[in-house]
């Protein structure tokens, strides 16, 4: 009996053995892969380039209009420059618009609850409420603290150059700038 379990142990001290040997080759190749995965990444990055007067984070390029106009206006001027309204998608990129000027200005963002009130939804059919992270200002969105005299506000904007929680719903037709996102 005590031969087998010699016999038992040895055979498992080998295929622990064995394991630890493909283990380490998987993370070293593993290793060596991130590292082709970066440099391919970077010399990506190096290709792309945003057209005049775009700023790149990430992937996507932004653009911050000089008019303004109402949110509908807004969409259709990105759509002419191959993009559509920002449709934030990670803190990164919240925290990089909140900081995309200096001055502070308000810019229509791409979330409408003008389908059903209070169902906020990303221009890209994303509903609100799927993501992890929301960043309205204190009581908002209001729809006008409820007010039907005072119209719907029924689009969102940000207050760039501000910290944190910095989205508002207001009425569409309102003028003010606006920001596109595309692509490169």
């Amino acid at each position: 009996m005590t031969a087998d379990l010699s016999a038992i142990k040895a055979n498992l001290t080998e295929c622990l053995r064995t394991s630890d040997i493909k283990v380490s080759t998987l993370t070293g190749e593993r290793n060596m892969l991130n590292n082709s995965l970066i440099k391919v990444t970077e010399e990506l990055n190096g290709l792309k380039s945003c057209p005049a007067g775009w700023r790149m984070f990430s992937c996507p390029c932004y653009f911050l209009s000089n008019e303004s106009g109402s949110w509908e206006k807004g969409r259709e001027d990105c759509k002419t420059r191959g993009a559509d309204l920002v449709v934030i998608n990670s803190s990164e990129e919240q925290m990089f618009l909140s900081n995309f000027t200096k001055e502070e200005i308000m810019a229509w963002i791409g979330l409408t609850d003008s389908v059903k009130e209070g169902t906020w939804m990303w221009i890209n059919g994303a509903p609100l409420s799927l993501q992890p992270f929301q960043y309205w200002r204190s009581g908002q969105p209001d729809n006008n603290g409820g007010h039907p005299s005072l119209g719907q506000e029924d689009c969102a904007h940000i207050i760039y150059g501000g910290e944190g929680n910095n989205w508002n719903d207001l009425s569409c037709k309102t003028n003010m700038r606006w920001i596109c996102e595309k692509m490169v």
